[in-house]
């Protein structure tokens, strides 16, 4: 799956406000203790995402025949998650399934670019680069003075223009037009790790499922920019 409509506008005064309340009744290491826990489960989710994409190579042609079904039932599993995100034991079978899904919609875009002349490398190669992008925009995040959580407006809208750019070129097939878009997604979702690290590390969010699934969409989305942008310049079209 590509783009996530994430409502970063209305929950930003709600983010805001519990974060300055759940500062203050955070100690040092209670807030030590849920960074962890995030971070563990965006972990945990990347392995089933990675699951899903396996088990999805093996019957791309069926995913790619149900893949609107397929995104109808990712985003439920989504929304359906934020739902049950404080019922224990549920809300870790909504959030692995939800990924393990999301791995599933890979299947088609990694069969195309594996079907390319050095498709293997293009894949390894977009795995790396967004793992050392998200690591080293992770560690800057964690130690920069700099307020990256006041960019939330800015990176929804550009978000919006992102997927109604998509859309259109659902209908154009445009590749030079895809690989602006490529582009500025891999731009865009390098900004919202930072937004979203810095986040995490003022107790921006409630539950330990909602950092790692927005630290877990930031990087599946640069995965596929990435991969985009590499097929394009690979691709003898």
């Amino acid at each position: 799956m590509g783009l996530y409509d994430r409502n970063y506008i209305g929950n930003k005064t709600e983010q805001g406000a519990f974060s300055s309340s759940q500062a203050q009744t955070r100690t040092k290491s209670e807030l030590g203790l849920f960074i962890k826990q995030t971070y563990q489960l965006f972990a945990a989710s990347l392995l089933a995402a990675t699951a899903g994409a396996y088990v999805g190579l093996g019957m791309a042609q069926t995913i790619s025949n149900w893949f609107i079904a397929i995104v109808i039932l990712e985003f439920a599993l989504l929304f359906g998650l934020y739902a049950v995100k404080k019922k224990p034991g549920i809300n870790m079978i909504v959030l692995f399934g939800f990924t393990f899904v999301s791995g599933l919609t890979l299947a088609p875009l990694l069969t195309t670019i594996l079907g390319m002349a050095g498709g293997g490398a293009i894949v390894a190669n977009a795995f790396m680069l967004t793992t050392v992008a998200f690591g080293g925009l992770s560690v800057f995040a964690m130690n920069t003075k700099k307020d990256f959580t006041v960019m939330g407006k800015m990176l929804f809208v550009t978000l919006i223009v992102v997927v109604v750019a998509s859309l259109i070129n659902i209908f154009l097939g445009s590749p030079i037009m895809q690989l602006a878009i490529a582009s500025i997604s891999a731009v865009l979702f390098s900004a919202f790790i930072l937004y979203d690290t810095q986040n995490i590390i003022k107790g921006a969010y409630e539950t330990p499922i909602e950092g790692a699934i927005a630290l877990y969409l930031d990087f599946l989305n640069l995965f596929v920019a990435l991969l985009q942008i590499l097929g394009i310049f690979n691709s003898d079209d």
